[in-house]
């Protein structure tokens, strides 16, 4: 009787759980499988596979050999890299500054908050041609500003040295409101008695901030870091529409993984290697999400 009841537990969690599970199938693990299989090849992406006649063009692991081997895959790792490293920081120290100003109780508080929120909801294509029109060079209102405290300000996005940090630039504006509102929820999570009672021991503010505040809301900004980093790796539009990222950019400085597969696959034609490129885009997100879940248990705190 004990064990009917089990399978009819069983059928009906199936028979829930089955439009989800045909949805992952069809649109997630059988694309997977066909793209590992597309890597494989050397297809051009306008070729039409004749299915009776097999796979057209292997050649087996030579797309990975071949980007491996090509500096270009270096050199663009390097530039996601640099970008990483000078945006995780300031998207960190910026996010927490905007939660702490959102923390605040002071009149008009939900006005700012909408404020800082709107970038998040504006579209990148907006987003970043208005970025492009304040980096510009010769009439931008950022060089401007400079310029009228006595600084010659760069050629930003025309120039090899400053085009990454004018795409981080962007960045941040675009993410900070949401990295913000994810730290806000953490420091409203904090007991307040802890902070009374550091103020009584009488620990300072950097005290305070260092022993108590980033210790409870170290889940957040590890939650922080993961999305990030993954996001840094699949970076794409803001480059497209401010720099178009390969050699129409500063000297291809802002050429990255996610416009390398773009172009590889739709203006080169060379869709197997584009594929094989993804591929690897995806073990490298893979390992760094792995690499960071393992070092999680030397510095987030959770609460027991």
């Amino acid at each position: 009787m004990q064990s009917e009841i089990q399978r009819n537990k069983l059928k009906a969690i199936l028979f829930f759980l089955s439009p989800s599970i045909l949805g992952l199938l069809l649109f997630s693990l059988i694309p997977m499988v066909f793209s590992f299989l597309l890597s494989l090849t050397k297809w051009d992406g306008l070729t039409r596979w004749n299915l009776k006649a097999g796979i057209p063009n292997i050649v087996g692991f030579g797309n990975f050999k071949e980007i491996l081997t090509d500096a270009e895959f270096w050199k663009v790792l390097g530039h996601t890299s640099y970008y990483i490293v000078l945006y995780i920081p300031l998207i960190l120290i910026f996010s927490l500054l905007v939660a702490n100003l959102l923390n605040m109780d002071f009149k008009g508080i939900v006005a700012y908050r909408v404020l800082f929120y709107i970038p998040v909801l504006t579209s990148w294509v907006a987003g970043a041609l208005v970025w492009k029109w304040v980096l510009n060079p010769l009439y931008g209102p950022l060089n401007e500003m400079l310029r009228f405290i006595g600084i010659e300000g760069p050629g930003w996005l025309q120039d090899a040295k400053w085009a990454m940090p004018g795409i981080v630039l962007a960045s941040i504006w675009k993410d900070m409101g949401f990295f913000g509102l994810i730290f806000l929820g953490a420091l409203r999570g904090i007991n307040i008695e802890y902070i009374d009672a550091a103020r009584i021991d009488g620990a300072n503010w950097w005290q305070r901030l260092m022993k108590i505040t980033l210790p409870l809301i170290s889940p957040a900004i590890f939650f922080v870091i993961v999305i990030s980093i993954i996001n840094s790796f699949q970076l794409f539009p803001q480059i497209m529409i401010m720099t178009e990222g390969g050699n129409a950019g500063p000297h291809g400085a802002t050429q990255v993984m996610v416009e390398r597969i773009y172009k590889y696959a739709f203006k080169y034609f060379k869709m197997g290697y584009a594929v094989a490129y993804s591929w690897l885009l995806f073990v490298i997100i893979f390992a760094f999400t792995m690499l960071q879940v393992k070092l999680q248990k030397r510095w987030v705190h959770y609460d027991e």
